[in-house]
């Protein structure tokens, strides 16, 4: 039997250096989460769509503070588990830091591909691609099944390794550990985007566009991830990150859509108090409000525990690569959870408001994805030179320097999609509204 193995597993091995010396004051994955917190990607999460598109109140997630709340999860996450390995011998003294930081960075950096609109507009996107098809002739069917199944989860594998701070020449250059955790599905397009009839849950979608394939098998090889037929066995530590994910968005939906108005207290409450194990009384004098917030705290560190303890119980299957499934399907908290997730589906992600500005977003990422298609369709005319281009079309020229569009990657047709889809999908969701004013979209 194959197993994983945590040394490998924990390698701080980065983009063309194959082992990192820690620093006393500044760890290796500490050195990761600077490099995502201090990313102009990340920096536009704080006005990018968590569940509520474009909403006023101040008060509500975006994807930032939910990307923020959920590297604080993982952390939590990684300090138990690295905790208990220890405690078993498995890992060495110390492992709960070491983990907690691996975590807290994958986890910080774990919707920094998102585009505007939230999963609708990967919706949008995949949608109008699927309708145009622009350069069908010129794409293989992996190709296309990257554009018209467009990935957050490969966009921000992309801008991990190969757009963001040493452009072309690994990315941010985050450790291999941290990418590993970090790649939820280690797999390509061709192979993955499965859904439900995926044989393993690491196909269940693609993590990682084949402009990026090299870097996802430098990952997989460096940490000794368990090679398939198709793509990669998931580094153990993606399960966790999965975990700080579901128990943040399923946790904090409700407490949304109770400032909202979508859910009443009434309604909230014994939701929460089911992560929690028993009935949580209000503290006398205080709101509704505060009420639902103590509620949310107990309730996340519930969850935290049960997710412990599934990894736990499962680690020796996990590093044989046998487990596919996630934690908060398995843990003890299941029932309950799955009773929230009824809810959101019946109740939250249907209210009125949010899908009207969903059908706005879409219409809109449309719009912009029409307009500036043209700019990769005139630039295949003049062989894929930006500076003819932009010679015989100054139009065009100022079209793309006032929008800050992107070329100077543009090869061929599968290069110039993905520069359109970097544009869009970059945008957070006030400026892809303040984008299509002046172009009268």
């Amino acid at each position: 039997m194959e197993y994983m193995e945590w040394q490998r597993l924990l390698t701080r091995s980065r983009h063309g250096q194959s082992e990192i010396v820690d620093a006393p004051e500044r760890p290796a994955f500490l050195v990761d989460l600077d490099r995502v917190i201090f990313s102009q990607p990340f920096r536009r999460l704080a006005n990018k769509t968590q569940v509520h598109p474009l909403y006023e109140n101040d008060h509500l997630h975006h994807r930032m503070i939910h990307s923020l709340e959920t590297s604080s999860v993982g952390r939590s996450l990684g300090f138990e588990v690295g905790q208990a390995l220890a405690a078993r011998g498995i890992l060495s003294e110390g492992a709960g830091h070491e983990l907690s930081y691996i975590l807290q960075a994958a986890c910080a950096a774990h919707d920094i591909g998102n585009p505007p609109f939230g999963h609708a507009g990967e919706d949008a996107i995949s949608e109008w691609f699927a309708t145009r098809r622009p350069f069908e002739a010129d794409l293989s069917p992996g190709q296309r099944r990257e554009f018209e199944h467009f990935e957050g989860n490969a966009q921000g594998f992309r801008i991990l390794t190969r757009l963001e701070m040493y452009r072309l020449e690994g990315g941010m250059r985050l450790t291999h550990a941290v990418l590993g955790a970090f790649t939820k599905y280690p797999c390509l397009a061709k192979d993955g985007a499965l859904g439900r009839d995926a044989p393993t849950i690491g196909l269940k979608k693609y993590g990682a566009f084949e402009a990026e394939a090299a870097h996802l098998a430098g990952m997989a090889e460096s940490t000794g991830l368990i090679p398939r037929d198709a793509g990669w066995q998931r580094h153990p530590l993606a399960f966790l990150v999965e975990a700080a994910d579901n128990i943040c968005y399923n946790i904090l939906d409700l407490e949304d859509a109770f400032t909202t108005g979508v859910l009443s207290h009434g309604e909230v409450r014994p939701l929460l108090e089911a992560l929690i194990g028993k009935e949580v009384a209000p503290v006398p004098g205080g709101t509704h409000a505060e009420h639902v917030g103590h509620l949310r705290a107990r309730a996340v560190h519930g969850a935290i525990r049960a997710s412990v303890a599934a990894f736990l119980d499962h680690h020796d299957d996990i590093l044989a690569g046998r487990f596919s499934a996630e934690l908060t399907d398995v843990f003890a908290l299941k029932e309950a959870f799955a009773a929230i997730s009824d809810v959101a589906n019946e109740r939250i992600f249907p209210s009125s408001r949010k899908m009207e500005l969903e059908v706005a977003g879409r219409d809109l990422i449309f719009a912009l994805l029409d307009r500036f298609l043209a700019v990769i369709e005139e630039l295949a005319r003049h062989g894929w030179n930006v500076a003819a281009m932009e010679e015989d079309k100054p139009y065009l020229r100022k079209l793309v320097a006032s929008a800050g569009m992107d070329l100077r990657d543009v090869r061929d047709p599968y290069s110039g999609l993905h520069a359109l889809t970097d544009f869009v999908s970059g945008m957070t969701d006030r400026y892809a509204v303040k984008m299509a004013r002046p172009l009268g979209l």
